[in-house]
């Protein structure tokens, strides 16, 4: 039989899990299988009856998902917050973002900003530039992607400028984060976790999630950019 977790995660996790991975499943025996999308494109294939032992959304997701009776909400816990920044190409100059007015200024002088259409991140960079009453500016020249990573927009030379949650930043090489944007216009995104209702094997999976959330952990979390 094959001793294994399905774990579904939103790719803000992909850095810390996948670092975790080898370390627990030797000291297991169990296997991670894990896979990586952004939140609303996990609610989709979970609403749409694909299996899972535990899942790894936004804080908003999980609870969604509990209320449906999909997610068991006794087992929901808080793993880390996240932060957005923004990232440049390796070698690039970095541009002030550390106020409101310095980010604006950045965002307007790039020639591309990348930023995802479904992601946490993305949603909450397209409510900030309207709020900045820059959106139509950047807009007319970002290259907005479906999911994934925006930073490798930077790599393949397709933005001077790429926005996500800093532990997906992390992911890609051939970049450099300049920074988070000020903490007074962020709106941190909190990560949970929680057991799926149909899970083939709830007992790994809560072994697993209480792992995920335990102090031995936090080190992974704040090394892939995370704050537990």
């Amino acid at each position: 039989m094959d001793n294994s977790v399905r774990v579904l995660s939103t790719l803000a996790l992909k850095g810390a899990v996948s670092r975790l991975a080898g370390h627990y499943e030797a000291a297991n025996g169990v296997r991670i299988d894990a896979d990586f999308a952004p939140t609303l494109a996990l609610l989709e294939r979970l609403r749409r009856g694909e299996d899972a032992d535990l899942v790894i959304l936004t804080r908003e997701g999980l609870d969604e998902l509990a209320r449906e009776g999909r997610v068991i909400s006794a087992s929901s816990i808080d793993l880390a917050r996240s932060y957005i920044g923004i990232a440049v190409r390796g070698g690039a100059a970095h541009p002030d973002i550390a106020t409101e007015a310095a980010l604006r200024r950045a965002l307007l002088a790039a020639r591309s900003v990348a930023y995802s259409r479904i992601g946490a991140s993305g949603i909450f960079f397209a409510q900030l530039i309207e709020r900045l009453g820059i959106a139509a500016e950047v807009n007319a020249h970002a290259v907005v992607i479906p999911s994934g990573f925006t930073a490798e927009k930077l790599v393949t030379g397709e933005a001077d400028l790429a926005v996500q949650q800093i532990s997906e930043l992390k992911q890609v090489l051939g970049i450099e984060i300049v920074g988070p944007i000020p903490r007074e216009l962020q709106t941190p995104a909190v990560f949970s976790a929680g057991l799926v209702a149909t899970s083939n094997d709830a007992g790994e999976a809560g072994r697993l999630l209480h792992h995920l959330a335990s102090p031995e952990v936090a080190p992974a979390l704040r090394e892939s950019g995370l704050e537990p």
